[in-house]
């Protein structure tokens, strides 16, 4: 199937009137996280089954995809390799974990990045060596740090905590709300698991994190024990 008939199949399924709302959901403007970023408005649900038609799709066609400014044109190309990354042998999974992390300069939006990243490099290197998590969590992009702390997602659906908790350790201080909001979403994904393991690292942490980090860490807390952590008295 040629790019020319994927654009169009994605043109049947877009709603331009809600264009203009993502472009400022988003931040698209002049000097904001996803500047130059552009939208046709295709839903996660209809992306979803549009890669599954298209998953045999080549590389060169999937890196055009990814080149795009167009959000879904990227999302559709990352969704793709997901489920290549999902169907393939081992020899194929490093492939596509490889041409992942060469392209994850254009894994450029929070949502890219949270759909995507623990699938593939989460669940790559939960029986490998991590080393490029915590090149990532002390890079200077955005989007890379972000992807090492969202990476931690697969590692803590299986229980493993202590690189997540590592690399939340290394963001804690991070000036980016971006970063606030995912280090804080996943210690509350370990809370649900292991409270106790989330609160040795609150405790320790907790005054000195930024407040919307600590706000999403203890969203699922009873209410006394969460005002308790936002008064300062735990």
């Amino acid at each position: 199937m040629s790019l020319t008939a994927i654009r169009r199949e994605l043109k049947t399924v877009s709603n331009n009137e809600k264009a203009v709302f993502y472009q400022k959901f988003f931040k698209t403007g002049p000097g904001e996280y996803g500047h130059g970023d552009q939208f046709i408005d295709v839903t996660v649900p209809a992306l979803r089954t549009i890669s599954k038609t298209h998953q045999n799709l080549t590389r060169s066609s999937i890196k055009i995809l990814l080149n795009s400014p167009i959000h879904e044109e990227r999302m559709l190309g990352l969704f793709i390799l997901v489920l290549q990354y999902q169907r393939g042998d081992d020899i194929a999974r490093q492939h596509t974990f490889d041409f992942y992390v060469k392209h994850k300069n254009r894994v450029n939006n929070w949502d890219l990045v949270d759909t995507t990243c623990h699938k593939i490099i989460g669940a790559h290197l939960y029986s490998r060596n991590r080393d490029l998590l915590f090149e990532l969590a002390r890079s200077p992009q955005l989007w890379d740090r972000r992807i090492a702390m969202m990476s931690t997602y697969y590692f803590i659906k299986r229980e493993d905590f202590d690189d997540a908790l590592k690399i939340a350790e290394i963001l804690r201080l991070d000036d980016h709300d971006l970063i606030h909001k995912v280090v804080g979403w996943m210690l509350r994904e370990i809370g649900k698991i292991d409270q106790p393991t989330e609160e040795k690292f609150l405790k320790k942490y907790y005054k000195s994190m930024p407040r919307t980090m600590l706000r999403y860490a203890i969203e699922k807390f009873p209410e006394v024990r969460r005002k308790a952590y936002l008064n300062g008295q735990v």
